[in-house]
Order: C-alpha cells, then sequence, then structure tokens
C-alpha cells in the first residue's frame, strides 16, 4: 500500500470524519476475491490523486463496529466521504473509469 491509509475503528473519526476535503475508504477483507481485484485500482488512484483525494482502506473482519456503522452487507464497498460526510458509493468490482468518475465529481 503506497498513498493508502489504513484505518480501524481507533482512527476512522481522525482519518477520515475529521478530514477535509474527499477521502475515499474501501471496506474490504482479506478473504475477499473482488477486493483483491480493485485493490490496485486504488492504488493507481491513490497515486494519481495524491494531494487531492485521500484513499484509505478499513478490513471490515478487524473492525466490525465501522463496518456495520455505515451498513457495510458487502464488499468491497467503496464510501467516498466529503468534508466527513458520506455524499456517495460504489459496492462491487468496478472498472477504474467508475471510481475515477466519482472521484473527479467529487473532488471539485
Amino acid at each position: 500500500m503506497s498513498n493508502i491509509i489504513a484505518v480501524n475503528d481507533g482512527n476512522f473519526e481522525q482519518e477520515v470524519e475529521k478530514n477535509g476535503g474527499l477521502t475515499v475508504v474501501d471496506f474490504w477483507a482479506t478473504w475477499c476475491g473482488p477486493c483483491r481485484m480493485i485493490a490496485p485500482i486504488l492504488d493507481e488512484l491513490a497515486t494519481e490523486y495524491h494531494g487531492k483525494v485521500k484513499v484509505t482502506k478499513l478490513d471490515v473482519d478487524a473492525n466490525i463496529k465501522t463496518g456495520s456503522r455505515f451498513n457495510v452487507r458487502s464488499i468491497p464497498t467503496l464510501l467516498f466521504f466529503k468534508d466527513g460526510k458520506v455524499v456517495d458509493q460504489i459496492i462491487g468490482a468496478v472498472p477504474k473509469t467508475q471510481i475515477e468518475s466519482k472521484l473527479q465529481q467529487h473532488a471539485s
């Protein structure tokens, strides 16, 4: 994980909800195949949008509280937070273009 920040139940509020601007949270698990499929895409986007968008990952198995709080039922789920509030989501493994269009929509 290059520019991706791992978040957990303990630091989620500080890293995501108190962050100004756009933050993407990837709710994932180690055993999840589709999660592994989008991991390199998120890595690329974290590098390409470094300084503009904060990209984070939260392991739902290790951080049940946060996953439940945001009603994450399927993984991967990407939640887009703008100034600490959820503004959008993507559920499932999707192409890079789909994730990027959401980033461009909310990053401005």
